[in-house]
């Protein structure tokens, strides 16, 4: 038996062109390079596998090689396919406008009583229906809905502050 070098040379230095050859029918110079020295690394990986008339097998390796390749190619194609089709946001969201509203909240959250933030947290932080909080904090359905209500009119004033006190219950009831 040969050394591996040996034989893995020997194999490089007889088929390296015919590979190269064989790549370059189907895909351009450089990338038909590639494909071969591709084929060579997995001659290398699997020198044990390579049959005494290694030519065809070779022949097999850089299909599949090529084979790989091209699917890479599609699916890069399509990637910027999609890209070009659905560009990106040019310019990305001015953050400074939520950071202001949830600043707002937050200071109009601060003056309701700890029943009002709890009874507003519950439905809109933690996402709980109106029989499901009223199961947190101890009470009827009913008697939640109404806390409810209520906190939402509390909300709405201090949120603004220069309404009138008809149109902060008007915008509890939408």
């Amino acid at each position: 038996m040969t050394d591996p070098q040996e034989r893995f040379a020997a194999l490089y230095d007889e088929h390296y062109p015919a590979i190269v050859r064989y790549a370059a029918r189907r895909t351009d110079p450089e990338q038909a390079r590639d494909i071969a020295m591709d084929t060579f690394l997995v001659v290398w990986r699997r020198l044990d596998e390579v049959p005494p008339e290694a030519l065809p097998w070779l022949y097999g390796v850089a299909r599949r090689v090529l084979a790989n390749e091209q699917r890479g190619a599609r699916r890069r194609s399509s990637l910027l396919g999609r890209l070009y089709r659905d560009p990106a946001p040019v310019a990305a969201p001015d953050h400074a406008l939520a950071t202001v509203e949830t600043l707002r909240i937050r200071q109009a959250m601060a003056t309701l009583s700890p029943t009002d933030q709890e009874t507003l947290q519950l439905v809109a932080w933690e996402e709980l229906d109106v029989a499901a909080a009223a199961q947190v904090v101890g009470c009827t359905p009913r008697t939640f809905a109404t806390r409810l209500r209520r906190a939402r009119v509390r909300l709405q004033a201090a949120l603004n502050p220069d309404a009138t006190p008809s149109a902060a219950i008007e915008g509890s009831r939408t």
